[in-house]
């Protein structure tokens, strides 16, 4: 496939494209990420050129394959571990202990890629056995690109994934081998749930959550579309219940709702009381 270096128009027409549709912000600095991805996309979708896939953009055509492509898909099992030792050690015995009498428990992951995370925060709840036994666990996970939620549905993994993170007892006692591939077995996978859902688009209805992961996300958000999205957030959330972010983010100076659980680096958050 030949290669061509992306004009000033386009490198603007791609920027402003990805911003109207998914809010992300695609600094000057991004010319080279823009340009490789854009290459990716028409070897992918087979376009014998850079400057092809252009001129389908130019027509109005496959604006959402260009958007997926220019999202940053990063992810791993127990990402930063922190998050998810506080939600072993803190926020889901608490949760248990507040909830013992409805015996449910919401989670949803706002940006889940190819699922690790929601995986990760299943495997966390089936290591409760018995003592989540009886209980209506409901995770859902959802993402911008169906690219990813089309992988994350099939919870197969290579051995360089199931490599970054994932502690080796877990592997050997919730995925078996198929192949080259790690298959998660269906006692995790059955507690994921997987919809499509653009942030800064409507919303489906969705019901109240104990627990929302939105790890880094926010980072690629200017400040008012990530007021508007911890707003929604906020809405969404049970007084009692807790939002995770990325160890980037913050709700200071965008949502005085929240404040910050004293749990080290975990980047979890409640609202605060009477908030």
């Amino acid at each position: 496939m030949t290669t061509a270096e992306l004009t000033p128009a386009d490198f603007e027409l791609i920027r402003g494209l990805v911003r109207r549709n998914s809010a992300i912000v695609l600094e000057q600095d991004k010319h080279y990420l823009i340009e490789t991805r854009l290459q990716m996309l028409a070897k992918t979708d087979g376009f014998p050129s850079v400057d092809h896939l252009m001129a389908e953009i130019r027509a109005g055509k496959r604006h959402a394959r260009v958007v997926e492509a220019m999202t940053t898909n990063e992810t791993s099992f127990f990402r930063d571990l922190l998050p998810f030792e506080a939600f072993r050690k803190l926020v889901l015995p608490e949760l248990m202990n507040k909830r013992a009498g409805q015996r449910r428990l919401q989670i949803w992951c706002a940006a889940c890629s190819t699922g690790q995370e929601p995986y990760s925060l299943a495997m966390l709840l089936r290591e409760h056995g018995p003592s989540l036994k009886d209980w209506k666990l409901q995770l859902l996970a959802s993402d911008l690109s169906t690219h990813v939620l089309e992988r994350a549905k099939q919870a197969s993994f290579n051995q360089l994934e199931v490599n970054r993170g994932l502690p080796a007892p877990l592997l050997l006692k919730y995925f078996r081998k198929v192949g080259a591939q790690w298959l998660l077995k269906d006692e995790v996978r059955e507690l994921v749930q997987f919809q499509q859902l653009n942030l800064i688009g409507p919303w489906p209805v969705l019901p109240e959550m104990d627990v929302v992961f939105l790890r880094n996300v926010l980072i690629y958000f200017d400040v008012d579309v990530k007021r508007q999205i911890l707003a929604r957030v906020r809405r969404l959330l049970r007084p009692d219940g807790f939002l995770f972010l990325g160890g980037a983010e913050t709700t200071l100076n965008l949502d005085d709702a929240f404040e910050r659980v004293p749990f080290e680096r975990s980047g979890c958050y409640r609202l605060r009381t009477g908030g």
